[in-house]
């Protein structure tokens, strides 16, 4: 994700997939980038080396061929070497992320995951911030710190968030779910299914068949991606985001919500508006 910063905002209309130096011809074994910006679209691309973004404000979309992802804040997104992506920075965002060649993370996987951090790494993440990426070369001191971090974040890699929608490339399949992520305050299986030409017990097979899930399962994970992303924004209260994501009452969205993330949707918005900036910000 950090391309939004550190490539040619052009990438952003590219129709084919590149892959991005983030080192820019260094020879850093690991480096951060803090990021401070608007909302952009960044394009598909990849990375040449391994990724971890921590969202300190605001919210980041994140999509590749095999899902929909969603960066709150006070989480990680991981991106591995090579993955194909795109990502959505809406505005307020604030991210640090740190890139590892990929010989400090060999078993890393290929696939993206959001991932719940524990303090430890987070402020280890934010010390990194005194190395860039994109600097000449490394040293036995951060390469020893990275090598640190490296290793903490395999371990973190086993405890994946269940923050992302699955994707389809079957035609019907992704024109009902964009309907159903754009209609999430009062859509209906009559109303997506008519939307794409389909009966609804045609709908309901293809969405087990292909995504491996309900498409109410399907509505109520957007629902509560949609809310998630909603309450941590300035001046929204729960009530409204209630209402935006398709709740009659209060007490219904508190209890999915509870039940999807853990905790009321009162306790998550004030924990991710509780964030701190990291008092060095680097700036292109």
């Amino acid at each position: 994700m950090t391309v939004s910063a550190l490539s040619d905002r052009h990438n952003a209309d590219s129709a084919k997939p590149r892959q991005i130096d983030l080192r820019r011809g260094g020879r850093a074994l690991a480096g951060s980038y803090l990021y401070e910006g608007d909302k952009l679209l960044t394009g598909w691309h990849s990375h040449d080396v391994h990724q971890i973004e921590y969202a300190i404000g605001g919210v980041v979309e994140v999509e590749t061929p095999a899902g929909h992802y969603l960066l709150p804040p006070q989480q990680a997104a991981w991106l591995p070497v090579g993955l194909e992506h795109s990502a959505t920075m809406n505005p307020d965002v604030k991210t640090i992320a740190v890139m590892f060649d990929p010989e400090l993370l060999p078993h890393a996987g290929d696939r993206a995951r959001i991932l719940a951090v524990s303090p430890l790494i987070r402020e280890m993440m934010i010390y990194a911030l005194r190395w860039p990426i994109d600097r000449p070369a490394g040293d036995e001191v951060s390469d020893g710190f990275f090598r640190t971090l490296a290793h903490l974040v395999t371990d973190a890699l086993d405890h994946e968030a269940p923050l992302s929608l699955p994707t389809s490339e079957h035609p019907i399949v992704t024109a009902a779910t964009a309907y159903t992520k754009e209609h999430l305050q009062s859509v209906s299986a009559e109303d997506v299914s008519r939307a794409v030409a389909v009966s609804e017990r045609t709908l309901r097979r293809l969405f087990q068949d292909t995504l491996g899930i309900s498409w109410r399962t399907y509505l109520l994970h957007a629902r509560m991606l949609r809310a998630m992303a909603l309450l941590a924004l300035p001046d929204t209260s729960v009530q409204d985001v209630s209402s935006a994501v398709g709740f009659d009452n209060l007490s219904s969205f508190t209890r999915a919500f509870a039940q999807f993330s853990g905790e009321t949707p009162s306790s998550y918005r004030r924990r991710v508006k509780r964030v701190e900036t990291p008092a060095r910000r680097r700036s292109r």
